[in-house]
């Protein structure tokens, strides 16, 4: 049973931690950015703080995933079974990842955006509406979490 425990934890482990990686470096590179276009803008900087926030979602959605797993199925206890355990680990294998490539995707997006506005271009919308493609993937791997949660407690 400790060993079942044992591999949920990885799981959540690697959902929380590349998700926030993730986070960590879709934040920079837009921040990154926004740096440089404040040189040239400097009465934008609430449109790049709205852009630069973005990628910090999917790190939320990580603890999410593991928020959902504690307290909303709860499965991560000594009763836990291997089925159980390999889907949490699972998830969070999946959720991290693709969380992960996510955030530092829409860094790029987002930088991009703000690389643009600096120039002078108003794209602010435009770049919020393209931001959420990258974005649209990690809440369907949060949604296919949730999922294999769900069907964890039935």
């Amino acid at each position: 049973m400790e060993m079942n425990l044992l591999l949920a934890y990885i799981g959540i482990g690697i959902m929380v931690g590349l998700s926030g990686i993730g986070s960590a470096f879709g934040v920079t590179i837009a921040g990154n950015a926004a740096i440089g276009a404040l040189k040239k803008v400097d009465g934008a900087f609430g449109n790049f703080l709205v852009l630069t926030a973005l990628p910090g979602t999917q790190g939320l959605y990580g603890f999410a995933g593991y928020f959902m797993f504690q307290s909303i199925f709860n499965v991560l206890d000594s009763s836990i079974t291997a089925i159980q355990a390999a889907a949490v680990l699972g998830s969070g294998i999946a959720l991290g990842v693709v969380a992960l490539f996510s955030a530092i995707r829409q860094g790029q997006v987002c930088a991009n955006g703000i690389a643009a506005i600096g120039q002078g271009h108003k794209v602010f919308g435009n770049t919020l509406i393209l931001a959420v493609f990258p974005e649209l993937y990690a809440i369907v791997a949060l949604a296919a979490t949730f999922l294999m949660g769900q069907a964890l407690a039935a």
